[in-house]
């Protein structure tokens, strides 16, 4: 068959704008479809546009959806089955939100798709009965059918390297310091259960590793000094025995490549795991912080102190490796001043660069059903659900308090003398990422003058406030 993958682009920018990498979902399942001697194509919006003659030619259509994206997604899947080509889709937010996925495709694949993904190919073949076809949930009329979801998830080991050749205009997408960037995957799954986070419900809590024979084999074909490698775990250093064995076969192979990756502050705990990382070159880690404050730690179900966590950004500083701090805004403990700790605490650690983010309720995460449950979930307009709107009602905060809150902090952390202090230091790398994230706060205000007004508007009047601090019962009594 012809295969073809979509990834839709942002509706809006976001502090990634810039770095224009591929998930790898539609990577993997296009690269084991064309194993299977199907011919397949992945089209990465961000990257590069659709073929649109090619999409409508295709026997399948493939889309992959995060929250923000879902809106276009399912515009994208409307336009395609008017044109009698079946789609089917997948990703976190239709794993969580099936049966409306399902009101816009033929088939929605939830979870984990390497093995369900075969299995519906093997039933468009006629090979395979459709109650056969694991994880799938669809439309039969006005009822939605599901199959049932297997138990075991599926085993990575056994997945191939993903073959961004199928991707046009990818060449190692965006760039990192002057180098092409490359997303490796080398295990799934994180330990923690962070309240406002969907990947264990997707991925689990049970680590899953890809053999490290087959890592290196895949890291080898990128080798060189251009190259930057952004491990794509949602916690790289989950087991630091397996990091550094990795880490050591790296250093065996004299690797050239620079390096970064998501994990925890406390990874640092662990010297061996800092001798290797920097004999290896990594460049920078991504670390939720997510606060300054305990109780919103405790509410996010942060299990870490405050004061460890900075000396364990200050070990990673030690070593010459960046810090991306990961800040989150809006939980309930916080107030109108808190992105005043946020950066306060950023600059004490000596941090890189951070993001501080709105709270967002993902779908398929404890915040959203708890503000969900509460009725204080305001928008449900999925384009808005990047982390940098809100869309819920604050306790404390009115909705506009709170989005200036999260301007507030990249415009004070990012501030000219920053940018300066960079450049008089030399670190040129890091000047420019100040710049860039100090122009993109800049073009988002600009860019979302409408929202921002909408915002006001939802302000409690003085009157109405004078009214609920009264507490006037119904009818006046």
């Amino acid at each position: 068959m012809h295969i073809v993958f979509i990834e839709p682009k942002s509706p809006n920018l976001h502090i990634f704008s810039r770095f224009k990498l591929p998930r790898l979902g539609c990577v993997l399942l296009a690269t084991i479809a064309r194993d299977l001697g199907h011919q397949a194509r992945v089209f990465v919006e961000e990257i590069a546009p659709p073929d649109w003659n090619e999409v409508l030619r295709a026997d399948l259509v493939g889309i992959s959806t995060i929250t923000a994206t879902a809106p276009r997604a399912y515009a994208m899947a409307d336009r395609i089955r008017r044109q009698g080509v079946r789609v089917v889709m997948g990703g976190p937010h239709v794993t969580y939100l099936p049966e409306e996925a399902a009101r816009h495709a033929d088939y929605v694949l939830v979870g984990e798709a390497e093995r369900s993904f075969v299995e519906l190919l093997e039933h468009l073949e006629g090979r395979r009965e459709e109650h056969l076809v694991g994880s799938l949930v669809r439309m039969k009329g006005h009822e939605v059918v599901r199959t049932p979801v297997p138990q075991e998830r599926p085993d990575i080991a056994l997945n191939p390297a993903p073959d961004f050749s199928l991707v046009p205009g990818f060449h190692g997408a965006g760039t990192y310091f002057n180098g092409r960037v490359i997303p490796v995957e080398t295990s799934r799954g994180c330990p923690h259960d962070c309240s406002f986070c969907s990947v264990t419900g997707i991925f689990g809590r049970k680590m899953r590793y890809r053999p490290i024979a087959s890592v290196m084999k895949e890291l080898k074909s990128f080798d060189g000094r251009s190259v930057h490698i952004f491990f794509y775990d949602d916690n790289f250093a989950a087991s630091p025995r397996h990091a550094k064995e990795l880490l050591g076969e790296m250093a065996d192979a004299r690797t050239r490549f620079t390096w970064s990756a998501q994990m925890r502050a406390d990874a640092a705990r662990d010297m061996e795991l800092l001798e290797y990382m920097k004999a290896t070159h990594c460049q920078a880690v991504y670390v939720g912080i997510e606060s300054a404050s305990p109780d919103s730690l405790r509410q996010a179900h942060k299990r870490q102190d405050i004061e460890e966590t900075r000396e364990m950004l200050l070990r990673f500083h030690a070593y010459g490796i960046n810090v991306h701090g990961m800040f989150v805004l809006g939980f309930d403990a916080d107030t109108p001043e808190s992105w005043r700790a946020v950066v306060d605490f950023a600059r004490s650690s000596r941090v890189s660069t951070i993001q501080a983010l709105i709270l967002t309720p993902l779908p398929g995460s404890r915040t959203y059903e708890e503000l969900d449950r509460s009725g204080r979930i305001m928008f449900r307009d999925w384009s808005l659900y990047d982390s940098h709107h809100v869309v819920f009602r604050h306790p404390t905060m009115n909705p506009e308090q709170l989005q200036k809150a999260q301007i507030a902090a990249h415009r004070a952390f990012y501030s000219g003398r920053k940018i300066l202090g960079h450049c008089l230091r030399g670190d040129m790398g890091n000047a420019a990422i100040a710049l860039y994230a100090r122009n993109l706060q800049h073009a988002w205000v600009d860019r979302n003058a409408l929202y921002m007004k909408a915002l006001r508007l939802l302000r409690p009047s003085r009157e109405l406030k004078v009214m609920l601090d009264l507490r006037v019962p119904a009818g006046g009594e």
